[in-house]
């Protein structure tokens, strides 16, 4: 990589003189970018406001309101200024700033500061930018063996950096022991924690939580500076008694001056908005300062920047209005109660065909999220699914020997057919 331009120099000195592990943390990438201070953007602040403003990349209508086509216009009841320009790199304030206090108010046991969130094309767009800001070709990414597969095309084909899995179950709960073992050693640790996890839909009990909190300090405490990626694209969908309800980065945020929590999130799925791209990425560590949290806001931009430009304005928008209206949280809670009925129909199948099932398929650990792993007995996942598909008219993804049920899209009244289907098939290969 080539000479580091003085606007990024600027910035990693800020980091390092407040935070050192922070900058301990961050890529080659990540130390180079900066957020363009001076240039067209300069001089388009410079003369917002004026009476002539040539300076913007949009054609504006002569009443100055943006240019638009009639057709589409009609279509969009909003604002044609909060629809049709462009956003911020950083995101639309407002947004960021509703986004930051609903952070707090979600994960009520949060304390210390936390940056203000950098908004981002969603959760895949998020975790890219974070691949680019902390990961280098090499550097070895801590994470469950249960994991998206996404992950690989972002971290591994994007950034060249490994995934390094544990195991996710141990004895019905989560491996903390593999997790321990994975951060066994000295150096910069970067772990991915995704919760509900997407296959599994698992979430830490509150005593797991805890010691998955304790490992992570024990290696802050020996040295090393750690990220912590909290992949929180289903959070608030947890189902039972017992399971930590908060974001891990609630733990993580004040945690130890080594460790940099990054919580990446976002309307997709907390607000059933999938095709809006409206996600986030925010920042938190010991200690952290007000100046090291605006560096990394602006290296975060910088890289939004350079990367897509900005997220959708009308999908800021949008989420926006739902969030501040009166009737967000109780538009929420019904949304919860319908996949939590899913979910408890998905546990009273199991409950009541365990022992047919056995000899088939038992369920992996869940408790959370959109889905659940039933792993099978002496067969392969690809052919059930296919048969599934040719002879049941059942959908379902396979992976491994696994089967993935997303009963989050799947009708009530259908789940127990799912499953029925799902043990026909396997009975059938097993001759």
């Amino acid at each position: 990589m080539g000479k580091i331009n003085p606007q990024a120099e600027a910035l990693n000195q800020i980091i390092l003189d407040n935070n050192p592990a922070v900058y301990d943390l961050l890529s080659h990438r990540g130390r180079a970018i900066f957020f363009p201070k001076s240039g067209i953007i300069k001089q388009s602040a410079e003369a917002k406001g004026k009476t002539i403003n040539a300076t913007i990349g949009m054609a504006m209508e002569d009443d100055g309101t943006p240019m638009r086509l009639p057709g589409i216009a009609k279509a969009v009841n909003m604002d044609p200024g909060d629809v049709f320009p462009y956003a911020s790199s950083y995101g639309k304030p407002e947004m960021r700033k509703v986004w930051q206090e609903m952070i707090r108010k979600k994960n009520p046991s949060l304390k210390g500061k936390i940056s203000l969130p950098v908004v981002t094309s969603a959760l895949t767009h998020g975790l890219s930018m974070c691949g680019y800001l902390f990961a280098d070709p090499g550097d070895k990414i801590i994470i469950t063996d249960k994991f998206w597969g996404n992950y690989r095309l972002i971290f591994e084909n994007g950034y060249g950096a490994e995934l390094d899995p544990f195991n996710t179950f141990k004895n019905g709960g989560f491996d903390t022991d593999g997790f321990r073992d994975k951060l066994r050693g000295k150096g910069k640790k970067i772990i991915l924690l995704n919760f509900p996890n997407n296959p599994s839909g698992y979430t830490p009990t509150d005593e797991e939580a805890n010691e998955i909190t304790g490992i992570i300090r024990q290696s802050a405490e020996q040295g090393n500076p750690v990220a912590v990626l909290t992949d929180d694209a289903y959070f608030g969908l947890v189902y039972k008694p017992g399971i930590y309800k908060e974001s891990m980065f609630a733990k993580l945020a004040d945690l130890h001056e080594n460790v940099l929590a990054v919580k990446i999130d976002g309307a997709t799925k907390e607000d059933y908005v999938w095709g809006f791209r409206v996600g986030f990425i925010t920042y938190a560590s010991k200690g952290i300062t007000d100046a090291t949290c605006t560096a990394l806001e602006d290296k975060t931009g910088g890289a939004v920047r350079g990367n897509i430009s900005n997220a959708p304005h009308i999908s800021q928008s949008l989420v926006l209005q739902s969030m501040t209206s009166g009737t967000y949280a109780q538009e929420k809670a019904d949304k919860y109660r319908l996949l939590k009925k899913r979910f408890d129909m998905v546990e009273k199948v199991f409950a009541d065909n365990r022992d047919k099932y056995m000899p088939c398929f038992t369920p992996l650990p869940f408790n959370s999220g959109y889905f659940m792993c039933v792993e099978l007995h002496g067969l392969e996942g690809e052919p059930v699914r296919k048969l599934l598909l040719d002879k049941y008219s059942t959908g379902t993804i396979a992976v491994g020997n696994l089967i993935r049920v997303a009963y989050s899209c799947t009708p009530t009244d259908k789940i127990e057919e799912v499953f029925e289907n799902l043990y026909q098939a396997c009975r059938e290969l097993k001759g």
